[in-house]
Formats: C-alpha cells, sequence, structure tokens
C-alpha cells in the first residue's frame, strides 16, 4: 500500500525515511554479501589452491591475445629451438639409474675384420627400459609314494593358498588390489588390461577374488584397530564415499570414512560409517585418553571436552578462514596470515634443523608463543567492531572459540601444528571416487577401509605396496597369530633390510 507523503506529519515523515534507510542499508549489505561470496567461490574454482600466503605481490596483468608481430617473431623462435634441439647433443647431468634394477648387456663389437686390433677400451651407454606386466602359471607338481610293503601313500604338501582352489595366485591378487585401491584402476579397466594380453576373464569372477582377498587381510586390520585405541595422539578426519545401498531406487547412500593418523608411529586407520553423527568415532575414541587433534566439527567438539583428552586444533583451518575473508577485508585478513605464516616458519626450522622433541618446544615458547599472543590480542579487541557474519567475522569467530585448543601444541614438541598429515592419508580416497564413483555395499567400503589403511601406511613408510601385499597375502593365513605384527607394513621394511644387511 502506498503512502502519501504529503498527508504524514513531520515526525511521521522522519520515520517512514529512517525505514527507508535502513532497508536500504540492509539490502546493500546483503547484495555486499553475496557479491563476496561470488568472488571467493570464482577464486576457489579458478584460482591457485596452494595455501602458502604470500601478501600482494603486485602482480601486472597480461593482455588476452598477443599482436600479429609478436606471433610471427615467437613462431620463429620455437622454429629456431626445434632445429636446435635435434641438433644439440645430450644433456651431461643425467638422473643417475636405479642401484637395485637388474642389467642386461649388449656387447657391440665394430664391424669388419679386427685380427689385426687390440681392444683399447670400451665407452658404455646406458638406458631405462621395462616390460609390460608378464603373466605366467605357477603350476605345482605333487608327487606320490607309495611304501614297498604298501601300508601308506605320501604326498607333497601344498603351500597355502590365499583362495582355496582358485586360480589367482598372491601376486595376481596384489596387483589387482594395488590397481584399484592405490592406482584408482577400476576392475572393469583392468579387465580390459587381461584381454590385451590374451587372458579373459569374467568381471564377476574378478570382483569375487578381490573380496575374498581383502577378507584375508582382516586380522591384520583387527590388530590395528585394537593398536590404534591405544595411541595417545591422534589425528582424525572424515571424507564422504557413495555406497549403492539406499532406500530410494537409482540413489546411493552417504557415508563416510573416519581416518585415524598417529603421527608418533606412522599408522593410519580407515573405518566406515553409514552416518557422520556422534556415535561413527565411538568404535575408536569412546575410550581414548590422550591428545586429540581436529578440525572444528561439532562432533570433534564433543570428543574433545572428554576427560582425559586434550583437544589440540588445526591451524590449517584457521588460515582457511583467514583466506576466504582477503576479498571481505583485506587488510585485516593479511594481517592475520602474516602472522600466522610466522608460525609455519618456526615449524619449518624446526624441521631443517633436525630438532628433537624437547628442543622444539623450545623454539616454539621462544618463537611462536610471542606471536600466538599477539594474535590473541588483536583477534580480542577486533572482533568486538566486527560483523559477526561478515567472513572476516567468521574467521575471528573460529579461531577465537577455538584459541585454547590451537595454542595446545606448545606444551609438547611432538605434536602438530595442524592436522595436514590425516589430510594427506584422505587424498587417495579423493581420486578413487572420481574413477570408481561409489562402493557396492557398506560392506564392500569397509572392506576398502581396510586396504586404504595399510596403503597408507606403506606410503608414510615408502614401501612397495605391491610387494607387501603379495607377501602378507601369501603369510597372513600360516603366520603365529603372536607375530601377526610382523606383517605391519613398517615392519616388513624392517625385515627387508634386516636380511639384506
Amino acid at each position: 500500500m502506498e503512502i502519501a507523503l504529503e498527508n504524514l506529519s513531520k515526525e511521521d515523515l522522519l520515520k517512514v525515511i529512517s525505514s527507508r534507510d535502513e532497508k536500504i542499508d540492509r539490502l546493500t549489505q546483503e547484495r555486499d554479501h553475496l557479491r563476496r561470496q561470488v568472488e571467493m567461490l570464482k577464486r576457489m574454482q579458478f584460482g591457485q589452491k596452494r595455501e602458502r600466503f604470500e601478501g600482494d605481490p603486485n602482480q601486472t596483468f597480461l593482455p588476452f591475445e598477443a599482436e600479429s608481430a609478436q606471433v610471427e617473431q615467437q613462431q620463429e623462435e620455437i622454429k629456431e629451438k626445434i632445429e636446435y634441439v635435434r641438433k644439440r647433443p645430450n644433456p651431461k647431468g643425467r638422473a643417475k639409474l636405479p642401484a637395485h634394477l637388474p642389467v642386461e648387456e649388449i656387447e657391440i663389437h665394430p664391424e669388419g675384420d679386427l685380427s689385426e686390433m687390440v681392444c683399447i677400451g670400451k665407452e658404455i651407454t646406458e638406458e631405462l627400459e621395462c616390460e609390460p606386466a608378464k603373466f605366467y602359471i605357477k603350476r605345482y607338481i605333487r608327487y606320490k609314494y607309495a611304501a614297498k610293503n604298501g601300508e601308506g601313500v605320501r604326498l607333497g604338501e601344498l603351500p597355502e593358498r590365499v583362495i582355496d582352489k582358485g586360480i589367482p595366485g598372491a601376486s595376481l591378487l596384489a596387483l589387482i588390489l594395488t590397481g584399484k585401491y592405490m592406482d584408482h584402476l577400476p576392475l572393469y579397466r583392468q579387465k580390459q588390461i587381461f584381454a590385451r594380453e590374451n587372458i579373459q576373464i569374467p568381471s564377476s569372477t574378478i570382483e569375487g577374488w578381490t573380496k575374498q582377498a581383502l577378507g584375508k587381510l582382516e586380522p591384520l586390520y583387527d590388530q590395528l584397530i585394537f593398536d590404534t585405541k591405544s595411541k595417545g595422539y591422534l589425528q582424525v578426519d572424515e571424507t564422504p564415499i557413495k555406497v549403492l545401498d539406499s532406500d530410494k531406487k537409482g540413489a546411493t547412500h552417504q557415508g563416510y570414512y573416519w581416518v585415524y593418523h598417529a603421527p608418533l608411529n606412522g599408522t593410519v586407520l580407515f573405518n566406515y560409517s553409514p552416518t557422520r553423527g556422534n556415535s561413527a568415532p565411538l568404535p575408536i575414541l569412546g575410550n581414548f585418553e590422550g591428545y586429540l587433534q581436529t578440525d572444528g566439527y561439532a562432533v570433534y567438539e564433543k570428543y574433545g571436552k572428554k576427560k582425559g583428552i586434550t583437544h589440540l586444533a588445526c591451524w590449517a583451518h584457521a588460515r582457511r578462514e583467514f583466506e576466504k575473508a582477503l576479498d571481505n577485508d583485506k587488510l585485516r585478513a593479511e594481517k592475520a596470515l602474516v602472522m600466522i605464516q610466522q608460525l609455519y616458519a618456526v615449524e619449518r626450522k624446526a624441521r631443517e634443523d633436525k630438532l628433537k622433541a624437547e628442543q622444539i618446544k623450545e623454539l616454539r615458547l621462544e618463537k611462536s608463543l610471542p606471536v600466538i599472543n599477539e594474535l590473541g590480542k588483536w583477534i580480542f579487541q577486533e572482533i568486538k567492531s566486527t560483523l559477526p557474519k561478515s567472513q572476516i567475522g567468521k574467521a575471528m569467530a573460529y579461531a577465537y572459540a577455538r584459541w585454547d585448543a590451537l595454542s595446545a601444541y606448545l606444551n609438547d614438541g611432538c605434536l602438530q601444528i595442524d592436522n595436514n598429515l590425516v589430510e594427506n592419508a584422505i587424498r587417495p580416497v579423493a581420486l578413487g571416487r572420481k574413477n570408481y564413483l561409489f562402493a557396492g555395499s557398506h560392506e564392500a567400503a569397509q572392506r576398502a577401509a581396510m586396504i586404504y589403511s595399510f596403503f597408507a601406511i606403506c606410503k608414510k613408510h615408502e614401501v612397495n605396496p605391491f610387494q607387501w601385499l603379495k607377501h602378507t597375502l601369501q603369510n597372513i593365513m600360516s603366520i603365529n597369530h603372536k607375530k601377526l605384527k610382523d606383517l605391519y607394513p613398517q615392519n616388513y621394511k624392517k625385515s627387508i633390510e634386516q636380511s639384506n644387511m
């Protein structure tokens, strides 16, 4: 309904003007907020992905198209470069070839009659070669012996096999599992690779082999769960995984991998849960005591308040919040990022100098504590005059609410400044999601969690995952249960190193 302004009193007219001004201010704030959101999304989509903050580089703008003269000059330079590459000698500073590889020697003598000549030396040229995966049949021939008196027959004992009465050997199963869960090759692509070698294996058969081979790892995985529960320092994060099981036809269920990383031991545990709720980490964190390092998800906040737990927050997540605020309040966002950068400079120095835990603690108290105190005082003062719903306000609120947890890493040199190590362990899952899209069932997702756990440990300890898995599949059924932990990737590596000494 329109208001006849000429009929209003002066007081009512002022009220109407004030109301309209307030509405205009509110719409202006909403417009600015939406504009900042769009800019942030653009930067997330098209901007650099690394988290390092570099301040203002004073970068100049590049033209969209080069002038025709420049194009002709560039083409001429490319032509000259091609001619140079064709004629130039081989570079002298070649990378060294791995010493552990077998060597195939090919001797080349000059052509013609050499009977009147004497060999005075030789020149050696090396190149790295490879052969495609070699498939072969391992045939066990067991001989029978009968006693001459006819009282008995003895037969050579067949070694323990991964799949009883099945045709795949341990190395083939290790190749399939490594291909799928480490190199992110779906089974149908592996089937195509086999077909190129004229080996026709039905998809259902390969899927059955995968399921049975993963089942053999269950005892070792159960041992890993038990050992993870006893750790005194865990980093935790979660990542989604789509599962085909769903109440809705044609839809997938959103499940989650909960990932537990023990930094002091270099072990990783993936555990699947259909939910992201409070109950999901209960199997591992239910009786946990010690340092728990997480992001700001509410479920972790609940566990962090339990008796016996010291909750550590993640400076990388705090830094990301301020990075998002660069378009909202560049001046204050940069001030915070510069101080956070100083904290990471201390960590970098500790790594480069290979300091021990006590030395790291002393360095942090000397260099990092003053920075944290300064940043904390600054946030405490600035947050009072900052709009809570602005991105800079959200960044300050995120850090302010978790200040004790963000500062707790100063208490022990063994603690990490952030949760990046567990995030690194999760990355292969993200790559896998792009290739095989979803897990076939909740049970399949949990089986995948087992192999993701051990492959993550292999990566942390620089263990060849194929060699480890082949060894484990060959031995897990016959090993003494008291020595089961010898099959952990890190322990397998130690045994190999000792045998080579």
